[in-house]
């Protein structure tokens, strides 16, 4: 976002400030607004159970969400600072990706202030609060997480000098939003964009359609994803001291320089040194009899 664009941006939000944030307005928002936190919330709580990964069961309790109402950020974000030192920042929607990744990188997660209509409870493509708040901010009380978290931010600020900013995208795709792990008790949910999803969450962990492989982090910033619809291949983790190790603790400069100059992978692609959970059907994909949009 540059330009024209930009200052769009700024002069539709007059209250922005230099860091891209705005107050919460809490106080503003209104009781069919409440009403649809208390909707989705009610309905994942009883889903997730035995789908999603206990460190995000566990965060929802500590940081003492409910289905009343939409979590005020500032108190959330006390919470997570004595736990792990991240609090919860609001803006009008997305946002630039310096701006986002500067952010990240001090431990500032950032969220939409606005929550989707009663009409739109299965689908939005834009992130809003329960997306963000209910879907992310919970597993940012696992010091682990937490710290990926940051190192994310730090990677794509130095991403910024190199042209390889979609192939970072494709990273947190595939994690932060649509991450599955393996757990002593069975494979589960970590991924926000799985987890503020009743569709998804059932579609990732038991439909025979999608791909469901283990995380190697070269091929994954390798291979498009949806932005339409339920991805065609999941990326699976054994923990979250995986995750760390194989992104905050590696150095992306020999990746960097050989990106560019190698092709994509799509979505569905099973390649022979992929170890591989589950060979999809695909089904679903097929089913849309359409071309299929993608994420470069």
């Amino acid at each position: 976002m540059d330009g024209p664009a930009l200052d769009a941006y700024v002069a539709d939000h007059p209250d922005i400030k230099a860091d891209f944030t705005i107050d919460q307005g809490w106080e503003n928002y209104s009781d069919v607004e409440h009403g649809v936190w208390h909707r989705l919330f009610e309905r994942q709580s009883k889903l997730l159970p035995g789908r999603a990964c206990n460190e995000f069961l566990d965060g929802v309790k500590v940081l003492g969400m409910t289905e009343n109402k939409i979590p005020n950020f500032e108190e959330m974000s006390e919470k997570l600072m004595k736990l792990t030192g991240w609090q919860v920042v609001s803006v009008p929607g997305l946002v630039p990706d310096a701006v986002f990744f500067e952010h990240l990188a001090n431990r500032r997660f950032v969220s939409g202030n606005f929550i989707r209509t009663p009409e739109q409870l299965d689908y939005l493509q834009e992130p809003d609060v329960f997306h963000d708040v209910y879907g992310h901010v919970p597993l940012l009380t696992n010091p682990i997480f937490a710290d990926y978290m940051q190192a994310y931010g730090k990677g794509g600020l130095r991403a910024l000098n190199h042209d390889c900013l979609q192939n970072l995208s494709r990273l947190y795709w595939y994690t932060v939003e649509f991450g599955l792990i393996n757990t002593p008790e069975g494979r589960r949910i970590f991924g926000a964009g799985i987890l503020s999803s009743k569709g998804e969450s059932i579609f990732s962990l038991e439909d025979p359609s999608p791909n469901r492989i283990h995380f190697n982090l070269p091929r994954l910033m390798r291979t498009k994803y949806r932005i339409d619809d339920y991805q065609q291949t999941y990326w699976v983790i054994d923990s979250f001291e995986e995750l760390f190790a194989e992104t905050a603790e590696k150095d992306f400069g020999p990746i960097y320089e050989e990106l560019p100059d190698l092709a994509p992978y799509e979505p569905w692609e099973l390649l022979a040194h992929d170890k591989i959970y589950n060979e999809g059907n695909q089904d679903h994909a097929r089913a849309k009899g359409r071309m299929p949009i993608y994420a470069t």
